[in-house]
């Protein structure tokens, strides 16, 4: 590490990040690659990437993970805790507010024309993920294969996301010691990481461990079970907690991967959210900072709004956001501060590095699944039998082309896309 900041300096940056980080995973990692490597050069490129690397292979966003993981890498459990707070922390006041906004606003005409606007710029988003995203990873037949055969498996139903990573897992481990060019892997790791396989710069105990472990725990469960006892197994805020503490560990690939699993349980089983509200919500975290999970926070917002029990549906639709988002993030920030130290230990590891490689073309296929998924609701709002919404198509092109080709920025595209629905909505 060529510096390190000041415990102050690092704080007022990790504010910074979350005002700032706009552009959803791809432009959050690329904003702290250029912050923290490149120009302040508070962590070195091999450290940063294999940070990376890591949390792509963890459940949950892994943008959230890679700053609490950096965070840690500065100043240790308390830097990792600030680093992760400041990145959630305003995006979700403003998902809040957003959401709040959409269930008071969401009929007028101009409102719903923007959200229509909306979710074409979501598809094309999805798309363009798919796109970027698997130019960097499938650079082999076997990347191509597993990509594939995840996208199918997902789609129909084959297996669930634990499982489809599981494998992917597997076959990186084992086949790259075998066969190392064909996952893209030398054989041997380079000078640099085994150079510093064993110069991680926090060393842990078991026992610190454990108690890192047991307080995240009782943080994470501690309102779950609150809930419970107030509410019993079958109130909303209890079931809000379970589920999506469930969402935290079984969904990996951040948050495009997890909305089919959220998509089919909120929508097909619990009956929170309906299909377009999904990808509204979606499209309202995409305007906001921070990671795009927080979408969930929309749906926790909805589900207590349109099941209030006995309090007002603002305080239950707070109730809902605050605990879906707390179970959500808890689990983040518990997976970076417990396995950082031992994960930092092995970067020199080549089949490490297999299994990594392996898990991240099976996720390009997730997303694909993901894009599909939203695209049909999208494209064709009453399941086909009102044909294509042309519209939404237009857009969703233009959209596309837009960020992939023009190289426009995201904001400006989703600015451009809910203002041509609110123009639509007036009839301009």
């Amino acid at each position: 590490m060529a510096a390190r900041p000041t415990f102050r300096m690092a704080v007022k940056f990790w504010l910074k990040l979350g005002l700032l980080s706009f552009g959803g995973p791809a432009g959050q990692i690329a904003l702290m690659h250029r912050e923290l490597v490149e120009q302040k050069k508070w962590v070195e490129e091999a450290r940063f990437l294999h940070a990376l690397n890591f949390c792509m292979l963890l459940p949950g966003p892994e943008a959230t993970q890679l700053a609490t993981y950096c965070g840690w890498l500065l100043h240790g459990v308390r830097g990792g805790l600030v680093a992760g707070g400041l990145f959630v922390l305003p995006g979700a006041l403003a998902m809040w507010g957003l959401s709040w906004i959409y269930v008071s606003f969401g009929a007028v005409p101009v409102v719903a024309g923007v959200l229509h606007g909306l979710k074409a710029a979501v598809v094309a988003i999805l798309a363009v993920a798919v796109l970027r995203v698997g130019r960097k990873s499938l650079k082999t037949l076997i990347a191509w294969l597993l990509a594939v055969t995840a996208g199918v498996v997902l789609a129909l139903g084959v297996a669930p996301f634990p499982v489809v990573v599981v494998v992917a897992l597997a076959v990186g481990f084992f086949g790259v010691r075998r066969w190392p060019d064909a996952f893209g892997q030398t054989s041997t790791a380079s000078a640099s990481e085994a150079a510093v396989v064993n110069d991680a710069t926090q060393t842990r105990t078991v026992r610190e461990t454990a108690w890192i472990g047991c307080i995240g725990l009782a943080l994470w469960f501690g309102p779950v079970m609150g809930a419970a006892w107030l509410q019993g197994g079958d109130g909303l805020f209890t079931q809000l907690g379970w589920f999506f503490s469930k969402a935290a560990v079984v969904t990996f690939g951040g948050a495009y991967a997890v909305l089919p699993y959220v998509g089919q349980q909120a929508v097909e089983h619990y009956y929170w959210v309906t299909a377009p509200q999904m990808a509204d919500g979606l499209a309202l975290a995409e305007t906001t900072p921070g990671p795009l999970i927080l979408v969930l926070q929309h749906v926790g917002f909805l589900a207590g709004w349109a099941q209030p029990g006995g309090l007002s549906p603002w305080a239950a639709a707070t109730w809902g956001a605050v605990m879906t988002t707390w179970v959500t993030f808890v689990p983040t920030f518990l997976f970076i501060l417990v396995g950082a130290p031992y994960v930092e230990r092995c970067r020199g590891w080549v089949a490490w590095r297999g299994a990594l490689a392996a898990v991240s073309a099976a996720v390009v296929g997730v997303i694909g699944q993901l894009a599909g998924w939203f695209a049909w609701y999208a494209l064709w709002p009453r399941g086909g039998s009102g044909g294509v919404d042309f519209w939404v198509l237009g857009v969703a092109v233009a959209a596309g082309v837009a960020l992939y080709w023009g190289r426009v920025g995201l904001g400006w595209v989703v600015l451009a896309s809910g203002l041509a629905g609110a123009f639509s909505a007036v009839g301009l």
